[in-house]
């Protein structure tokens, strides 16, 4: 049903810019727009970061109260993947899209406005919420593309998502120099009002097909880790993906600013930017995809990974090796994401924002979990430490995709199921372990 829905001919109304979606799929300039629109939602939960000092000294902040504007934004990013994106499968998609992002609008204004700690956190969380659009969108690109191309256009959406996490910061604290932080949200939300009236002009309309109620629909959510076992084994790769992921980026800025390279906060920042990197490996993804080589993806992606923290690790004195492995951590990560996305997309047309939610909430459970190991590892451990969190999860990949991929007997894959979820809840104590330590 999903598919012949996504052949409907496109709106009169629509850009005339714009080459609209045809029975052969979106045209580029739909893919393009699908890509920036993304990239802006994804931002919208990243300007903050390098304004935390800033925005502490404005409103009388503390430091520790600062850092809750990260912590909150991604508690309202998990609730909006669990209560937000199933309504993609019961809702007009391009009208569900429009109102969120203007709704997105809103909540940057009241952050730009906000004359005290307590209103710019709530600001951060309901725009935390929002930003699960970028999440939405990515689904609804493939559900407008024909299965031929799917790979290649989510490759496409996905590399804006990818670049929107990056420059998101880089132009939050550019900015912020020039015109102070509320400058930024400011222009973040005229950015949001004006990609509104463009998706809303240029995108087709497109109803989910979804049979159930809401209630119905968050509680199936739960209910497809069950039923599709492409699903599950994709959502524990993508879980540790982004475990990996995570243990570099919650640990680089303690390694830069150390006495082995005396980075300055400027510096570190600038250091995200060979991230990019992860942009060329979701194109390259996406077309591998399409040519049925996610095998080859998947071997790859989870090798790299496992090899990137022994460049990591001698990268701890040496910037060359340090950069080499951030890139090959970067293509490895975003290889296996694309490719995973790939996949799930092609199980139940029906239900992929149900599928979307399921896959991204292990995938930012990974996230957590990694993060908060890695704060507890490099505290105890130091970098070599890290590094060894970072090969031991990155270990586990391999091995269950080996496992996976040789079809070992039940009781094998009980096996790795209780290691994962080993994993998980020694990561939800260290979490825990975490804040309690922060609040103590």
């Amino acid at each position: 049903m999903a598919s012949s829905a996504a052949q409907q001919p496109p709106l009169r109304n629509a850009a005339p810019k714009i080459r609209p979606h045809t029975a052969d799929g979106p045209g580029r300039g739909t893919v393009l727009l699908l890509s920036v629109a993304v990239g802006l939602c994804v931002a919208s939960n990243y300007y903050a970061q390098p304004l935390l000092d800033t925005i502490a000294r404005d409103l009388g902040m503390t430091a520790a109260s600062a850092s809750l504007i990260v912590t909150v934004a991604q508690v309202g990013y998990a609730l909006g993947l669990v209560f937000l994106l199933p309504l993609g499968d019961l809702l007009e998609r391009r009208r569900l899209v429009c109102g969120l992002t203007a709704a997105t609008s809103v909540s940057l204004v009241l952050t730009a406005i906000a004359p005290n700690g307590a209103l710019v956190l709530a600001g951060a969380a309901l725009t935390g919420l929002l930003s699960v659009t970028a999440q939405i969108l990515v689904p609804f690109a493939a559900d407008l593309a024909s299965p031929h191309q799917r790979g290649r256009v989510v490759g496409t959406v996905m590399t804006g998502l990818v670049l929107g996490m990056l420059l998101a910061r880089t132009a939050s604290g550019a900015l912020a120099t020039i015109g102070g932080w509320r400058t930024v949200y400011w222009l973040a939300a005229l950015a949001m009002l004006v990609l509104t009236a463009v998706l809303h002009r240029s995108l087709p309309q497109f109803r989910g097909t979804a049979a159930s109620s809401y209630p119905g629909l968050v509680r199936s959510t739960a209910r497809l880790l069950v039923e599709e076992p492409v699903l599950r084994l994709r959502a524990v790769i993508g879980m540790l993906a982004f475990a990996c992921f995570s243990v570099l980026w919650t640990s680089l800025a303690f390694l830069l600013s150390g006495p082995g390279h005396g980075w300055s906060e400027g510096e570190i920042g600038l250091i995200g930017l060979f991230g990019a990197a992860g942009a060329v490996a979701a194109q390259l993804a996406g077309r591998l995809a399409d040519r049925g080589l996610t095998t080859h993806t998947t071997v790859v992606g989870a090798v790299a990974l496992l090899a990137s923290w022994g460049l990591l690790l001698l990268g701890a004195h040496n910037l060359v090796l340090l950069i080499a492995g951030i890139v090959l951590l970067d293509l490895a990560h975003q290889g296996v994401h694309i490719t995973n996305q790939s996949l799930i997309y092609a199980l139940r047309p029906d239900a992929r924002g149900r599928i979307t939610s399921a896959y991204m909430t292990c995938y930012f459970a990974g996230g957590a979990i990694g993060s908060a190991l890695a704060a507890v590892v490099h505290a105890r451990a130091g970098w070599a430490g890290v590094c060894a969190l970072g090969a031991v999860v990155a270990g586990a990949l391999c091995l269950i995709w080996a496992a996976s991929a040789a079809k070992v007997p039940r009781a094998g894959r009980e096996l790795w199921a209780v290691a994962c979820a080993v994993f998980m809840g020694a990561g939800a104590l260290a979490l825990i372990a975490a804040v309690l330590r922060l609040l103590s």
